[in-house]
């Protein structure tokens, strides 16, 4: 193995100085969110599990989507490997929350390590995994380099690179190199991110199945959905999913002009960050809307125009509630979220411009006629009035996305069995 760059060095010693400050503010943000005081010290390494006995394979996410992207997967090695157990981390209240609430069978979750060496060797010293898979773009330099030095094979699945990250990757070509000749396998969850890895001289970035195309349907709660549904009655109810500041404007436009040709429907709004619901219940006043509140117990009246749906871990009930979502991180420069999610659940799907991180997949989906993209406020109003008022057409939109999405879990067997010849687990 070569001698770590000069970047990696100059980290490794910063990370480690500023170590205690940067727990500080995690475990304030941490106890801020409503985190089980006694779970904060995980940052730190310190376990508040036990390690269960046999194999142990270790998987690393981000954040809420990562993670949930990877337990149908971990469903599928659970069953073809039955002496394996699993243990999920990830760094955010949100995810340990939502996560905890879906594990598979022989699955823990903990919080992961701060990217500092004491907390990454207790971590590792405990946990002590016979394998460890990292998801996307989740790279910590100490977490990786420790890992790999235990002796521990490591993967990365369902890379993402954007186009300005590998430019920022090819300034530190050397860096990058040595960061990524840990990995025993590289799947990228595009073309573009293919690319860019083999660009940078990974020959061994092979392009696969994106992981969140196998995801399945997200879950709900059946007795909200019908209690919901009923109080609905005959409404044509539409959904804007994980918006972004400067999207709430657009949908609220689009729907006042719905409105005027139904004044029955009602809007959804889930905003991907529900911190935001104060700042967007005003928009909804400024737009002469009325509205309802979900975190408030509010209920949808027959006045309600907006329904401002401001929880987590409810995002299956509005994809089934809703027969058309407007998937939003799409009108901004977030990039598009994950459109499988409403496809499962048999949303027809509507999306802004700009998508990049999901280039690849809008693709295929507008190929099938299962998404359609709009431009703006003004684009989205008509067309959502147009499919309001032509259910026949709706319908067949619904059930094109429906079997996109059936037709893409064909392919986790072979993935999981790929995966695991290459971590020898298999």
């Amino acid at each position: 193995m070569t001698k770590a760059p000069l970047p990696v060095r100059l980290y490794r010693s910063a990370a480690n100085l500023v170590a205690p400050l940067a727990y500080r503010r995690v475990a304030r943000k941490l106890k801020d969110q409503g985190t089980d005081p006694s779970r904060i010290p995980e940052r730190m390494g310190h376990a508040a599990a036990g390690r269960p006995d046999g194999r142990l394979l270790w998987f690393h996410a981000a954040s809420v989507g990562e993670s949930l992207s990877v337990l149908r997967l971990i469903e599928q090695m659970g069953r073809d490997v039955p002496d394996l157990s699993f243990l999920i981390t990830s760094g955010t209240a949100t995810s340990a929350e939502i996560v905890g609430r879906r594990l598979p069978p022989r699955t823990q979750h903990q919080f992961a390590p701060l990217d500092a060496l004491a907390a990454v060797t207790r971590f590792l010293t405990h946990w002590r995994p016979d394998a460890a898979i990292f998801v996307e773009s989740e790279l910590w330099p100490q977490m990786l380099l420790e890992t790999h030095a235990a002796g521990i094979p490591i993967a990365l699945i369902n890379a993402r690179i954007s186009d300005r990250s590998a430019r920022n990757w090819a300034r530190f070509r050397t860096t990058a190199q040595y960061l990524m000749q840990h990995f025993t396998m590289i799947h990228c969850q595009d073309a573009r991110t293919q690319a860019h890895m083999r660009s940078l001289g990974f020959i061994h970035a092979t392009q696969g199945v994106n992981l969140k195309s196998l995801a399945g349907p997200l879950p709900y709660d059946d007795h909200a959905l019908s209690q919901t549904t009923k109080t609905n009655g005959t409404r044509f109810v539409w959904l804007a999913a994980s918006t972004h500041p400067g999207e709430d404007e657009i949908v609220l436009d689009a729907h006042r002009a719905l409105l005027k040709e139904r004044p029955d429907a009602l809007l959804v709004i889930a905003p991907r960050h529900p911190e935001r619901a104060d700042d967007i219940e005003r928009l909804i006043g400024d737009a002469g809307l009325l509205s309802a509140r979900r975190s408030k117990f509010e209920p949808i009246k027959e006045q309600t125009q907006v329904y401002l749906a401001d929880t987590l871990g409810e995002m299956g009930l509005w994809y089934r509630l809703c027969p058309l979502t407007c998937l939003c991180g799409s009108f901004s420069d977030v990039g598009g979220h994950n459109p499988y999610e409403p496809a499962y659940a048999g949303s027809a799907i509507l999306h802004g411009p700009l998508y990049a991180n999901f280039g690849d997949t809008y693709a295929d989906l507008h190929a099938a006629g299962a998404a359609q993209q709009v431009a703006d406020a003004q684009a989205l109003g008509a067309t959502i009035t147009k499919l309001a008022q032509s259910p026949d057409e709706l319908a067949k939109h619904r059930d094109t996305a429906s079997a996109f999405a059936a037709a893409q879990s064909d392919e986790l067997g072979s993935f999981a069995q790929t995966l695991s010849k290459a971590l020898g687990l298999g």
